[in-house]
């Protein structure tokens, strides 16, 4: 992988659908799910300092972009109807002023293909996983940490 690799793109649904426990709640509570996308690769954002965008299916009659920790290099966003979240990802990594420092987590051959050849990288949604979870336990050592300097609760 390139050294320069700082935003991370998130096909939402592929991912969450091939999550299983995400995938189990989303055929309950599709926005429930979402949401466990979502604050699942914001620790990727918060421990590595990545920028990060997830893109979700179709809301609405124009793209929806959403900040919801208020930071601009956290991005939530859903596509509009009729455009598939791949389509935005593409046109992002395309208009990307380096899209070798994307980074695109889909399990969608054609998504892969496409991106892949602007430049990007990929990786699947189980790697996906593995790198959420080293970074859930990168923010656990660096709390155990701050507490054993004094530094007390690190929020």
């Amino acid at each position: 992988m390139s050294e320069s690799l700082q935003h991370l793109l998130v096909d939402g649904n592929n991912v969450g659908r091939a999550w299983q426990d995400v995938g189990k709640l989303w055929r309950r509570d599709a926005n429930a799910a979402r949401q466990q996308v979502v604050d699942r690769v914001r620790d990727w954002h918060d421990v590595m300092g990545w920028r990060v965008t997830v893109v979700f299916d179709g809301r609405g009659r124009e793209l929806a972009v959403e900040q919801p920790t208020g930071e601009a290099t956290f991005v939530v966003a859903y596509s509009p109807s009729g455009v598939t979240a791949d389509t935005v990802i593409e046109q992002w990594v395309e208009r990307s002023r380096d899209p070798r420092s994307c980074v695109v987590a889909t399990g969608d051959a054609a998504l892969r293909s496409t991106v892949t050849a602007s430049g990007a990288e990929v990786i699947n949604t189980r790697d996906l996983r593995a790198w959420l979870e080293r970074a859930g336990e990168t923010a656990q050592r660096r709390l155990l940490a701050r507490r054993r300097e004094g530094g007390g609760d690190a929020s």
